[in-house]
């Protein structure tokens, strides 16, 4: 006799869920970079992890990204994110020169720096003037923790007046506000965040790839090795119980449909050159951030309070560039051809005629 047949039901395999794209057709996979070797819980990693998240949706071509770094903790973190963007890892507190002149070469780049407070601020403090007062189109993030995290913790320069080291050692200095020097010297995008801040940091990041000019955020990053203790003003505790926002921040790209619901009169809208839009919900009902004078002025005021004022404190969409302010040809530089790049034979004994 045969086998009777049973009544087993018959199943169709599940096919494999399509693995999301952005709107160029890029996983984000294609964003990340190599394992991180910082400090587990380092406010920088979440920093890496916001760049992402922001490159991705806003559907940037990794290839178009050149990464500039100094030295430091913070300049290690280029090599954790997108990894298929270029990258160039410069001199302590030089980076600011080398981003110029990539930028001069190739005005098609989106230059992303990333540095550190002592990166920034000591060393660096001559090159960080004249980048912000040129409003180079790049994006500035300093990832702030107040401390050399290199050199076993020792207090930066924007380390706050009377916060103190694990062995009880105060700082007896004032701090430097990077955001302060930034709007007075030029810098048409500035703003202050947190690392554990998921929501506020991203959409500033996001806000700062549509922006043409010097994009200027200093993130709080607390460093979990030497810097987030009982007396330090850049640790978690203290960034959670200190924080101040300015407003709420929101961001509509211009290849999605603006559709955003917020109480009428309470509102900045601020058009981006590329047709996006930033909101600015206000929080404070007489804070203008378009106005330079009183962005100033309320970061002093908040220092005097002991407030620690995040948000998006001064913006400026229409100002010029350096690179539209110095009339730099279409085709980007690197591009050209000797021929054009190279004065001829006549030229240079014209020129040498003329000097003699």
């Amino acid at each position: 006799m045969g086998n009777t047949p049973t009544n087993t039901p018959v199943t169709t395999p599940t096919p494999p869920a399509t693995p999301k794209t952005n709107r160029i057709g890029l996983q984000v996979v294609e964003y990340r970079g190599g394992k991180t070797t910082l400090c587990a819980g380092c406010g920088h990693n979440a920093i890496s992890e916001r760049i992402i998240d922001a490159m991705y949706e806003m559907g940037v071509q990794p290839e178009r990204v050149a990464k500039f770094s100094g030295i430091g903790c913070s300049s290690k973190s280029p090599a954790y994110f997108m990894n298929r963007s270029h990258s160039f890892n410069s001199v302590h507190g030089r980076m600011p020169s080398v981003a110029t002149g990539a930028m001069l070469a190739n005005k098609n780049l989106i230059a992303l720096g990333v540095t550190g407070d002592g990166d920034t601020v000591s060393i660096g403090a001559g090159q960080f003037v004249h980048l912000m007062r040129r409003n180079l189109p790049i994006i500035y993030i300093i990832e702030d923790n107040g401390c050399y995290g290199l050199t076993k913790g020792q207090f930066s320069a924007t380390a706050d007046l009377g916060s103190t080291l694990k062995s009880g050692v105060v700082n007896d200095l004032p701090p430097v506000d990077t955001c302060a020097m930034a709007i007075q010297l030029g810098a048409t995008f500035v703003g202050r965040s947190f690392s554990g801040d998921k929501r506020q940091l991203h959409t500033m990041l996001k806000a700062a790839i549509a922006h043409n000019g010097t994009v200027m955020l200093d993130v709080v990053s607390p460093c979990v090795t030497f810097n987030d203790h009982e007396g330090s003003t850049k640790s978690y505790k203290y960034m959670q119980a200190h924080d101040e926002p300015l407003n709420e921040v929101s961001f509509v790209p211009s290849f999605e449909e603006i559709n955003v619901d917020y109480d009428h009169g309470t509102t900045l809208e601020v058009t981006m050159h590329d047709g996006s839009s930033l909101r600015l919900r206000k929080l404070e009902q007489e804070y203008d951030p378009t106005d330079k004078i009183q962005a100033v002025r309320r970061l002093m005021e908040s220092h005097a309070k002991g407030e620690v004022l995040t948000g998006v404190f001064y913006i400026n969409a229409t100002a010029p560039s350096f690179i539209d302010l110095l009339n730099v040809t279409d085709q980007p530089l690197a591009t050209l051809p000797e021929s054009v790049t190279r004065p001829s034979r006549e030229v240079l004994a014209k020129c040498m005629e003329e000097l003699q």
